[in-house]
């Protein structure tokens, strides 16, 4: 293909989005951070799901029950106010 096509289609392909925990070194996930645990709520207080935040299994899976346990203590939203 010439350099022109490959290039046009290029940016079309989704890059690689890396663990923000991961990449800082954050192994635990505290749900009394709201701050960080707030980036992964969508406009309705839903979590957004891994593929989208771009979060590996692991930490997704930390981040969710984090999330919850908040919500439970009243420091996040269940649904949008």
């Amino acid at each position: 293909m010439p350099k022109e096509i490959v290039s046009k289609y290029k940016r079309f392909l989704p890059t690689k989005k890396h663990c923000y925990f991961c990449v800082n070194g954050i192994k635990e996930i505290n749900y009394r951070d709201v701050g960080t645990l707030k980036r992964y709520l969508s406009s309705y207080a839903t979590i957004i799901p891994r593929k989208r935040s771009g979060v590996c299994s692991k930490h997704q899976r930390k981040l969710a029950r984090a999330i919850k346990r908040a919500r439970f203590m009243a420091l996040l939203p269940y649904v949008r106010s």
